[in-house]
């Protein structure tokens, strides 16, 4: 079986899909597979399909809908005579299950193993293995997480938490590539985020390393303004103390500034 959230949710089992057309199934498809391998409680999947307006006929209707997805998953089984759809979303006490299997995967745990790892590298300072895990971690997304499922409150919490992942990952591998020289490189991409998120901190400051390394002073002075100009008018507010000692750098061409063991790592950066 595999499965994919970071985007639009699929599932397939034996090159069938496994996704329902109907909303609510869809979203308990979504919050299994999310923690498949672990039992999700009836009490959070009835939270996440009907909030805090439950009827008298939840339990009845949730279990309809888990009879839904095993008749999906049955037509996915058709193959694999060992295998039920009992075996595959399991009734557990207290709730259900989804058991993908040994040769099953699922995106968002491929994410979480990638990052992980990924992490684990740049606190090492492999900073080559680091950005390698971390930018697979990042081409495992297709898009904004379930972005065609509607979200009750535990997954929108889930989404919350994936999106946040998926930044930081971006802002770590970004990090490390400045590590291993790849300054030019990096420009075009920086440039890209800072539009789209022109009150982002971290990666204006990290674009203003990579044009002070690669292109000169004043183009980094250019951005540290653009960001200062949006945080003044949408916000009110001056950039953190963080970005203006960097800012200043700049200004007094602090050889801080300056990549350490610049000639190894340009040797490493291409």
């Amino acid at each position: 079986m595999e499965i994919n959230v970071l985007g639009p949710l699929t599932a397939h089992e034996c090159g069938v899909s496994l996704v329902p057309s109907a909303t609510k199934p869809r979203q308990i498809l979504a919050l299994l597979a999310l923690q498949a391998g672990h039992v999700v409680t009836v009490p959070t999947l009835v939270e996440e399909v009907w909030g805090t307006d439950v009827p008298r006929s939840a339990a009845t209707t949730l279990q309809t809908y888990i009879l839904q997805l095993r008749r999906n998953i049955a037509a996915g089984l058709t193959d694999e005579p060992d295998r039920r759809a009992k075996d595959v979303l399991v009734t557990r006490h207290g709730g259900y299950m989804l058991d993908i299997g040994a040769a099953g995967r699922v995106d968002a745990q491929e994410f979480e193993c990638l990052l992980r790892a990924g992490r684990s590298a740049f606190g090492e300072g492999d900073f080559r293995s680091a950005s390698d895990q971390l930018g697979k971690a990042l081409n495992l997304w297709r898009g904004p997480a379930l972005v065609d499922v509607r979200v009750g409150a535990v997954l929108e919490l889930e989404v919350l938490r994936m999106e946040e992942d998926r930044m930081a990952a971006l802002e770590r591998r970004i990090e490390a590539d400045l590590r291993l020289g790849r300054h030019s490189e990096l420009v075009p991409e920086l440039h890209v985020l800072t539009a789209r998120h022109p009150m982002h901190e971290n990666f204006c400051a990290q674009l203003i390393l990579a044009l002070h390394r690669s292109s000169g002073a004043w183009r980094a002075l250019e951005a540290y303004q653009r960001l200062r100009k949006a945080l003044v008018s949408e916000l009110g507010l001056e950039p953190s103390p963080k970005l203006q000692r960097l800012h200043h750098a700049v200004l007094s061409g602090d050889p801080e500034l300056e990549l350490p063991g610049a000639a190894m790592d340009r040797r490493g950066g291409g």
